[in-house]
């Protein structure tokens, strides 16, 4: 005597459907924003080890840095697998092109000021075995804040044409 009615909708169907293959991009680390974004995972690992393989943690300024280079690192390697893996296509309700910029742009903001709050701790007078390791990070930081600033380039012109659309 009861009528037991089931529905289905849409989303639902179209998700479990597009989540059963795994698209991969091999096209994108060949554009310039992929080279970029490689270039700062790899610089910006060898930004936090130089300064992790040092006393650090006794000058304030050096953690600073650590907290920054190790936070976009993290977060670039997790925006790479987002655009190799096509995910950003399976999610179409999030507005990548505003994220992309969005983050790129922080990226930017914060590895410059990370950049030189790093070269201008770098002193002889703090500890001279650290010194080369603190000198090499502060230039292989401004490295890593072009390549963010060249990305946040290509966001801004990403996001420019989609909004003109």
């Amino acid at each position: 005597s009861h009528t037991v009615t089931t529905t289905s909708s849409s989303f639902t169907a179209n998700l479990s459907a597009s989540s059963s293959t795994l698209a991969y991009d091999r096209e994108f680390l060949r554009t310039v924003p992929g080279l970029l974004m490689v270039t700062e995972i790899v610089l910006g690992l060898l930004v936090w080890t130089l300064i992790a393989g040092t006393e650090y943690f006794l000058y304030p300024a050096f953690g600073w840095v650590m907290f920054v280079a190790v936070f976009y690192w993290v977060l670039t390697v997790f925006f790479l697998i987002i655009y190799m893996t096509m995910t950003y296509t399976r999610i179409p309700q999030v507005p990548w092109t505003m994220v992309g910029l969005c983050f790129n742009g922080s990226a930017f903001v914060l590895y410059l000021i990370a950049a030189i709050v790093d070269a201008s701790s770098v002193t002889k007078d703090l500890d001279n075995h650290n010194y080369n390791s603190w000198a090499a990070s502060s230039f292989f930081a401004f490295v890593v804040t072009s390549c963010y600033a060249g990305n946040t380039y290509f966001s801004f012109i990403s996001w420019r044409s989609r909004t003109l659309q």
